[in-house]
């Protein structure tokens, strides 16, 4: 399967990428989100560099190979989430998923049907089981800011990840610790670094919210 691709942009098509590597043409499908994000290096002749999600759809009588364009795995990552509510496949959530995937998240932890059902392809009745089946789970994509880096895999533990990952998302080093020590101390029960960041994210919510 592949995982990423790189190579020089050699045709920018709506929601799609022409990249040229190696003497051959790799069709490389973009969420919305995604291509506005990346908007200064989807211009032809530009080198990019994706993680990619990587499928074969069936089409009539044959496999198709399908490759879906992400800046990074956290965003590849929400995309799988996505794409576990039974009806929504790939192409859908990559068409729907024309927002930033953090408005996306607070909307789903929000329960804001009305957000929801906006996006493109997703009705009231859709919406409500994209809340049913998410809501809870994706507090940590909420927290996502424009242009964070990979995640590294080496941490010692669940804290140190919540605190690499919020890193990563261009919080400064101070802002992380305190956060995730409050998520700790509000939820002494959280296990994984995901349960921190979901805690971090309810608590924010809250504070915005001014509850």
């Amino acid at each position: 399967m592949i995982s990423r691709i790189t190579g020089m942009v050699a045709e920018v098509k709506e929601n799609m990428l022409i990249i040229a590597m190696g003497g051959i043409g790799y069709e490389v499908m973009m969420p919305k989100a995604v291509m506005k994000a990346l908007e200064d290096d989807c211009r032809k002749g530009r080198d990019i560099e994706l993680i990619v999600y990587h499928y074969y759809q069936m089409d009539k009588s044959r496999i198709v190979p399908v490759l879906i364009g992400f800046q990074n795995d956290v965003e590849k990552e929400f995309f799988e989430k996505f794409i576990s509510v039974s009806g929504v496949g790939p192409k859908a959530a990559c068409k729907a998923l024309a927002e930033p995937f953090s408005a996306i998240a607070g909307a789903i932890d929000g329960g804001d049907i009305g957000f929801l059902k906006r996006l493109p392809g997703i009705g009231e009745r859709k919406a409500g089981e994209i809340i049913a089946k998410l809501k809870g789970k994706v507090g940590k994509y909420g927290l996502i800011r424009d242009g964070f880096v990979d995640m590294a895999s080496d941490r010692r533990d669940v804290r140190d990840e919540a605190v690499s990952i919020l890193l990563q998302l261009q919080y400064k080093k101070s802002e992380a610790e305190d956060m995730v020590r409050k998520a700790a101390k509000r939820n002494p029960d959280a296990r994984t670094s995901e349960a921190i960041l979901n805690e971090v994210y309810r608590d924010r919510r809250e504070a915005k919210d001014g509850v």
